[in-house]
């Protein structure tokens, strides 16, 4: 992935809202599912890690991004932004 799109998902990534919230439990297999289908459905997704997860966000974003095989577009504070191109219904079309 190019800075340039790097920058672009960056962008969509700011009006969202995170949809998915790691809490005490830390990465469960059910956590994993469910970014996994988040991200086939919508290509970009925003984590939120919550206070009362002791891991670190960013350690956190390279094992999820490796389990589902998706790209870490940023990690800020205990936000975490991946994105992974749709199989099926492909919706974001990134700058070259």
């Amino acid at each position: 992935m190019t800075s340039k799109q790097r920058a672009y998902l960056k962008g969509l990534a700011m009006n969202e809202d995170a949809i998915i919230n790691i809490g005490k439990a830390s990465l469960t297999p059910e956590i994993i599912t469910s970014v996994d289908e988040a991200l086939e459905k919508r290509e970009l997704v925003k984590l939120g890690v919550l206070k009362n997860c002791a891991d670190d966000p960013r350690e956190m974003a390279s094992v999820i991004a490796e389990r589902t095989k998706s790209d870490v577009v940023q990690v800020i504070g205990k936000k975490i932004v991946l994105y992974r191109r749709s199989k099926k219904h492909p919706k974001i079309e990134l700058p070259k």
